[in-house]
């Protein structure tokens, strides 16, 4: 486990490595792609069921003459 002291140090050097201005957009695009990726996790488990119905209605739709 982390220390305060070791906290610390990462975050001085994370400072002088990208700079305080250059930091929130990082926090930002990191926040993004976390989210897109449970939006992702959501959406896979969501959209298993929804195919199979989609696949069905559209053999209900087309006529079986063509």
């Amino acid at each position: 486990m982390l220390g305060t002291w070791e906290i610390i140090l990462i975050v001085l050097v994370i400072l002088l490595i990208f700079g305080g201005k250059k930091i929130p957009e990082l926090m930002r695009g990191l926040g993004k792609g976390v989210r897109s990726f449970k939006d992702g996790m959501n959406d896979k488990s969501e959209t298993s069921e929804p195919e199979k119905e989609t696949k069905e209605e559209v053999k209900k739709e087309k006529p079986e003459n063509e």
